[in-house]
């Protein structure tokens, strides 16, 4: 029996690699973070979308929110992140992992006391460095909160009412 490898046509080719450099990456810096985009889902790799978040001090995250076509992944770098997960709020600590299945309500900021370094994915990917760049703008009082809620669908990020996250905000204020 002959056994020929397989080659690869255009049709299976797979994705190129993506390299996207630390002093290259653009940022976007407010108040109480600098997020460092990395790979959005229009890159040649494709598929995902990732940045990272370095937040200050009491840094403030998202409020509540849920995405309905991608699951989130968070990794802590360093420091520690308060996350909230439907119903449930807990502290991520350095090297812990958590994915977040689309239609969850989940929130995040760093933990009370705590700087966090995080490194987020979404899957499947979509163009969210837009949103990320008007977040930063609403931040620093440069466009109208008004935007974001426009966008909600656009960015698939759909904001709710939290009273678990309303009271860890709270008590750790």
């Amino acid at each position: 029996m002959n056994e020929e490898t397989p080659t690869m046509s255009a049709t299976n080719t797979p994705p190129a690699a993506l390299l996207t450099r630390h002093a290259e990456a653009e940022t976007c810096a407010d108040p109480s973070s600098v997020i460092t985009l990395l790979a959005d889902a229009d890159s040649p790799a494709g598929g995902f979308t990732s940045y990272r978040s370095t937040f200050a001090r009491g840094g403030t995250g998202a409020p509540a929110h849920f995405h309905t076509r991608a699951s989130e992944l968070f990794f802590v770098i360093s420091g520690a992140l308060q996350v909230l997960v439907g119903e449930e709020v807990t502290i991520l600590r350095e090297g812990d992992f958590l994915a977040v299945p689309p239609h969850t309500p989940h929130a995040f900021a760093a933990a009370p006391g705590c700087e966090a370094d995080v490194l987020f994915v979404f899957t499947p990917g979509m163009g969210r460095f837009d949103y990320l760049r008007l977040l930063g703008r609403v931040m620093r009082g440069e466009a109208d909160p008004k935007e974001i809620a426009e966008s909600s669908e656009h960015f698939d990020n759909h904001y709710v009412d939290s009273p678990a996250w309303r009271a860890a905000l709270e008590s750790s204020a």
